[in-house]
């Protein structure tokens, strides 16, 4: 009988293409991944990957055994949902995950007022850019930006998420209008061609609190989440008077149904919805400033 453990390195080599990606993944290091592997080919006679100046490729055998390896990861899954959502002790572990921005700057007053209410309860906080995934177990709870949550997720969307053009007080009225704006695309967003046409982007960014930072030093202007410059409080970066039109996006907190009846983790979910709720008008825009016209 294989070994689970042989599957999820395997399938694990199988998404990165490599030892080392699949080890930081799995977060043991290189060379237990290199021996479990190796020793699961061997202990079944078939060779599973090529090992190529590329990476790691898949060979037909494995190939063969791909799907059902994900299938038994699905169950796996499955089995640890079901037994952790029988756990009604408001004591242990609870994975979550939220941008770090929302920690740092909204929520990290509430995490130690949660702690202090239940002393038992041992918060492992994934701040990561990446997504977790909650199926899979790699959080209990996530605090997540979206235009729509997972299908396979329930949760609360408790804000709306209004953004506004930015500036630092000594770029407002600059002759030479410059922009910093988010990584992705190369050409110039609608926002800016239709209120800076002429504005040339000096600074890509892919991090909400970078781009804060470089408007606040008065690198350029750029639209950002209404929330972040606010809470800053500086009087020199305020925003501009033009309305933005709302988008779809929304400030939610999910987490998987089968961790519904999991106390400690409704308890937290609870507490984080109601904490969040009392900072709405922070994420829709209601608190900010604008320049004066003059």
């Amino acid at each position: 009988m294989n070994n689970w453990d042989d599957l999820r390195y395997f399938l694990e080599i199988a998404r990165c293409g490599s030892i080392t990606a699949a080890a930081k993944a799995l977060g043991v290091n290189h060379s237990t991944v290199s021996r479990r592997i190796k020793g699961f080919e061997e202990n079944n006679g078939v060779r599973l990957f090529d090992r190529t100046p590329a990476g790691f490729e898949i060979t037909p055998a494995g190939d063969a055994i791909y799907d059902l390896a994900v299938e038994i990861e699905a169950q796996n899954q499955k089995v640890t949902r079901s037994l952790y959502a029988q756990d009604s002790r408001l004591q242990g572990d609870i994975d979550l995950t939220m941008p770090h921005d929302v920690m740092e700057f909204c929520l990290i007053g509430d995490i130690e007022r949660f702690l202090s209410e239940h002393p038992e309860v041992n918060l492992n906080m994934f701040v990561s850019k990446g997504l977790r995934n909650l199926a899979a177990r790699e959080a209990d709870i996530a605090v997540r930006f979206s235009p729509a949550p997972p299908e396979y997720l329930i949760g609360r969307k408790v804000a709306n998420l209004h953004h506004g053009i930015y500036a630092a007080e000594k770029v407002y009225n600059a002759e030479v209008q410059r922009l910093v704006v988010w990584e992705r695309g190369q050409a110039h967003p609608s926002w800016a061609k239709k209120y800076f046409p002429n504005a040339k982007i000096v600074l890509r960014v892919n991090d909400l609190h970078a781009m804060y930072t470089a408007v606040r030093a008065g690198v350029g202007i750029a639209r950002m989440p209404c929330y972040l410059p606010d809470l800053m409080g500086d009087q020199h970066v305020k925003k501009y008077p033009i309305h933005m039109p709302l988008t779809d996006w929304g400030l939610w907190v999910l987490s998987h149904p089968d961790l519904k009846h999991t106390a400690r983790v409704q308890k937290c979910k609870a507490f984080f919805i109601e904490a969040l709720l009392l900072k709405k008008h922070v994420f829709e825009g209601e608190t900010s400033r604008y320049f004066s016209a003059a």
